[in-house]
């Protein structure tokens, strides 16, 4: 087992991905290291945004991983297998589990996990990855600003034992990650295509431009999002380019 063959927890933690940023910085991260909080005073989500979780609800941690054979060019493959290896977890516990682009979890409309991740690149290569991911397991009331949070405990009504689920959930990522150093980037490619949130289906997008009615046709091997609009042309969207009504 590569991800999760040593797990640090910590029971309070700035950010679990500030706390991993430490140990590569210091020479002491591994690869596949975990850094596990029970709980963040300021975890860092998507776009500057924080995520905020109750006190030893939910899963916080980070991984440390050196993906060097992934050229910078497609880091966005780190992206998909992480999504990817969340998704299969959670498809072992209730249905409708998607990936909405990049890669926030989605259980049905509403979200049930981020993802954060940070890739240092030397050279040609990527020297090494933080991935920092929130998973909302038995927490039940979220502040309101919080627009669509979800967790596995208000899906299925059951409570969680955290620490079973922390192995089960690293193994799934293992997996994944394991798919992606033997190099069938295909396999995650296409299983990413297929659980996308919203893929193929009609839906309202706004970009700096307005609204517009398109459907998710695919993502591109950076990592752009592809939709296409009523008039049957494609459009190609950057992260922050496009937002999901």
């Amino acid at each position: 087992m590569i991800i999760g063959s040593e797990i640090i927890f910590l029971k309070d933690a700035v950010s679990t991905n500030t706390t991993a940023s430490e140990y590569l910085r210091s020479g002491r991260a591994r690869e596949g290291m975990v850094i596990r909080a029970g709980f963040q005073s300021a975890g860092k989500g998507q776009q500057g945004n924080r995520w905020e979780s109750e006190d030893g609800k939910n899963l916080l941690f980070s991984i440390i991983l050196f993906p060097d054979m992934v050229d910078p060019a497609e880091q966005f493959i780190i992206a998909q297998f992480i999504s990817l290896g969340i998704s299969d977890y959670l498809s072992g516990h209730i249905s409708g589990c998607k990936i909405k682009w990049p890669n926030d979890i989605y259980a049905g409309n509403d979200k049930i996990a981020g993802i954060l991740i940070e890739n240092s690149i030397t050279g040609n290569a990527i020297s090494s990855t933080v991935a920092g991911i929130g998973l909302n397991i038995n927490q039940i009331v979220f502040p309101d600003r919080i627009p669509n949070p979800v967790s596995l405990r208000m899906v299925t009504g059951k409570e969680y034992d955290i620490s079973v689920c922390l192995p089960e959930l690293l193994s799934c990522l293992d997996v994944r990650y394991k798919t992606l150093i033997t190099g069938d980037r295909d396999q995650i490619r296409g299983d990413y295509r297929a659980s996308l949130f919203r893929f193929g289906e009609w839906h309202e997008y706004r970009t700096g431009e307005g609204m517009f009615t398109g459907r998710i046709v695919a993502v591109g091997q950076t990592g752009c999002l592809m939709v296409e609009d009523r008039t049957g042309k494609t459009r190609e969207f950057s992260f922050k380019e496009i937002e999901f009504i």
